[in-house]
């Protein structure tokens, strides 16, 4: 009988441990957070921090992946390498996939971003918020307008990326514990989707797949490197992890200067591009007379309307892309795009334009391929990009997916700032550069 009672007292007890670990890692109650801003990250991020060799008050990245309707914190490890440490449902987001263009288009902005301490908003009516910095200098120079575009509790969104508070709440606590460690800027990668062979070819045919493919050299540049690339604007674009090679300085809206990208990221970003137009030329067969259908926003909030019920009326999720959004072949396409013409009583090519803006290029896979080749410069080559320059640190050797070895150089310590100034501060020279010979 004692032995039943003592077999008892271990069953229960191990359900408690397994009870507080459920607890630990459960949306925390608001009311008992007496102070939002320094509330501390749960216990089990913290443990899940020390696994992995991650400094509590180390740099972050966020990297939004809207398709998804994800929100990823990457944390740097001891070894200067970053690695996720946490993924968050995205509550809700407006517009649909692409880029802000405009004051009032409802659309959540895509591109890299850098945050400051100044970014971070304790007082926002949406629990917490975090600004974007949107207009960066890429959407200043091209003409896009737009203002308090931000990462916000409430979720709620009008061009923003909305959280639940429960989650707007930790993802404040990263960044500010990664400022308190000494981190100057946080860079904010605002993806459309995971930049993967199979999505692109998937997206072949959007209006904004020529700027996808500018974003995807950084996107490549940190798949290679897992380390935030540098980011710089000239000639109205993006440029990654580039050093100029002259007395040049880098300015939105004039021509590139004179600039290099170090020899060890030239090697590993072209034997990583072989790779990835090998996998794209098997995602166009795969997709051939097929066009994935973007689904509008309403049409994503209908995917989740369940969510709503016994809420408040301000609280508006949206389901993803990928759960409302489909893959059909041109007839289907056009056929659907009829039937809203005549629902909605518009000409049919306003509806197509405002449905899913897409043009239907013709073409062997092969033919595909060189239409939709990236730029030169995400293959980082040195006739691409100028006179191969020198780098320094530590060389370790990474596996592609071909078996090939490349060698890709890491800093000697861990590092503060990973992103340029916002644009109401000059270009300064960082005190750090990830690529830099000093």
């Amino acid at each position: 009988m004692r032995l039943k009672h003592i077999a008892l007292a271990l069953l229960v007890a191990t359900a408690l441990t397994g009870c507080n670990d459920t607890l630990d890692s459960a949306s925390i109650d608001l009311k008992s957070v007496k102070n939002k801003v320094e509330q501390p990250l749960p216990s089990s991020i913290l443990a899940e921090m020390q696994k992995k060799d991650m400094p509590r008050t180390s740099p972050i990245m966020i990297r939004i992946l809207k398709e998804e309707g994800k929100l990823e914190i990457w944390k740097a490890k001891a070894d200067n390498r970053f690695e996720v440490i946490k993924s968050y449902d995205i509550c809700a987001w407006s517009g649909k996939l692409g880029p802000k263009v405009k004051e009032g288009d409802r659309q959540a902005p895509e591109g890299f971003y850098s945050l400051t301490p100044a970014h971070l908003n304790p007082n926002s009516k949406y629990y917490l918020a975090i600004n974007t910095g949107f207009p960066n200098r890429y959407d200043a120079a091209n003409g896009r307008s737009g203002s308090n575009l931000m990462i916000h509790g409430a979720c709620s969104s009008s061009g923003c990326y909305s959280m639940t508070d429960e989650q707007v709440l930790e993802i404040y606590a990263f960044a500010r514990d990664a400022f308190k460690g000494g981190q100057t800027s946080v860079q904010l990668q605002a993806l459309p989707f995971r930049m993967t062979a199979e999505n692109m070819a998937r997206h072949r045919d959007s209006q904004n797949f020529d700027f996808w493919k500018m974003i995807k050299v950084g996107y490549d540049n940190f798949e290679v490197t897992k380390r935030p690339p540098e980011v710089n604007v000239c000639d109205k674009k993006y440029v990654f992890n580039q050093q100029l090679s002259g007395n040049g300085t880098f300015a939105p809206a004039a021509a590139c200067p004179p600039m290099s990208t170090p020899p060890a990221l030239v090697s590993a970003l072209t034997s990583y591009e072989k790779t990835y137009q090998v996998s794209y030329a098997k995602a166009l067969e795969k997709f051939d007379g097929k066009v994935w259908y973007e689904p509008t926003e309403a049409e994503r909030k209908a995917v989740v309307a369940g969510k709503r019920k016994g809420r408040d009326i301000a609280y508006a999720p949206t389901g993803t892309s990928l759960e409302a959004g489909k893959l059909l072949s041109q007839s289907e396409f056009q056929e659907m795009m009829e039937k809203r013409m005549a629902s909605q009583n518009k000409p049919a090519n306003t509806v197509l334009a405002s449905a899913s803006p897409v043009t239907f290029r013709p073409g062997s896979a092969a033919d595909r391929m060189k239409q939709d080749r990236l730029p030169a410069e995400a293959t980082a080559s040195p006739t691409a990009q100028g006179n191969v320059a020198q780098s320094t640190g530590t060389i370790p050797t990474i596996t592609t997916a071909q078996g090939n070895t490349t060698t890709v150089p890491i800093p000697a310590q861990n590092p503060l700032a990973y992103a340029a100034p916002p644009i109401s501060e000059p270009q300064k020279k960082p005190f750090w550069k990830f690529w830099s010979k000093e």
